[in-house]
């Protein structure tokens, strides 16, 4: 929230000091102004000018490049994430996303089918993790597969494959 009103306060000092400059004639009608002024009124303005470049020149990019880590990965595309998630995301990241694309986690995988574009329920994925899938599998059997490839049963289990199931029923396809 501080970036934001600092980012705006910026074009609005910018604003006005392009106003200053077109309703003096330009910048020669600027500088004149400036020059025509005490020696205290020019002291004090270049010391408001420091201050100003120090402030859009340094705070502000070191504020928003610090930006808030603690909360830096409890949402995506506004979509709140429970610890489970956040863990499922970061799990997803070692051993899904050489395979699938989400956007959600920055995964862009060729291999496996794009969950962003299936969105799947976290059931079918916790299924599809524990299960894996072939191509043409017999009748009835819990290794369908949604994609083109095929992808092995138990890559997680227990609680990392339901959390990764979690995670991916919660954003896929949110961004």
């Amino acid at each position: 929230m501080l970036a934001t009103i600092l980012f705006l306060a910026f074009w609005v000092v910018l604003a006005l000091v392009l106003f200053f400059i077109a309703v003096r004639g330009g910048l020669g009608g600027a500088r004149a102004t400036l020059q025509s002024q005490s020696r205290g009124a020019r002291t004090a303005l270049t010391f408001i000018f420091v201050v100003v470049y120090i402030g859009f020149g340094i705070a502000i990019p070191a504020a928003i490049l610090n930006g808030n880590q603690a909360h830096a990965s409890s949402q995506i595309a506004g979509v709140r994430l429970t610890s489970a998630e956040k863990h499922g995301r970061q799990l997803f990241g070692q051993n899904c996303g050489i395979c699938h694309t989400l956007a959600a986690a920055n995964a862009v995988g060729k291999v496996g089918p794009n969950l962003d574009m299936l969105k799947p329920p976290a059931s079918l994925v916790l299924n599809t993790i524990n299960n894996g899938c072939v191509q043409n599998p017999p009748p009835n059997s819990p290794q369908a597969c949604l994609g083109q490839g095929n992808m092995p049963g138990q890559i997680l289990g227990g609680k990392d494959a339901q959390d990764v199931a979690s995670f991916v029923g919660k954003v896929a396809g949110k961004e």
